[in-house]
């Protein structure tokens, strides 16, 4: 693996280390929210999953894009229109209780 790794362009490299950060970032948000739904007592999400969501899936597609891989383009594309959309009814909902 470590000679796989040396023999990165700069440019692979850079977005090798976007896509695990993109990874980590999607990663996070079932742990936060896990510690969200526990502190609770019951399954719910928080708006920062969304947000988690959102920006690691922005960095996966972009990694995507830089390995040209059309099953992850595909998927990150599709899985960022949700996000944003649930970030859109959440903020719709909240205007109209105001």
């Amino acid at each position: 693996m470590l000679e796989h790794l040396n023999s990165l362009s700069t440019f692979e490299l850079y977005f090798l280390i976007i896509g695990f950060l993109g990874q980590a970032l999607f990663a996070s948000r079932f742990i936060v929210q896990w510690i969200y739904s526990e502190r609770l007592g019951a399954s719910s999400i928080p708006i920062i999953f969304w947000y988690l969501s959102i920006f690691g899936g922005l960095l996966l597609l972009s990694y995507a894009i830089s390995r040209m891989d059309p099953v992850i383009i595909t998927g990150q594309m599709f899985g960022l229109l949700i996000y944003i959309r649930n970030l859109v009814l959440i903020y719709k909902k909240k205007k109209e209780k105001k």
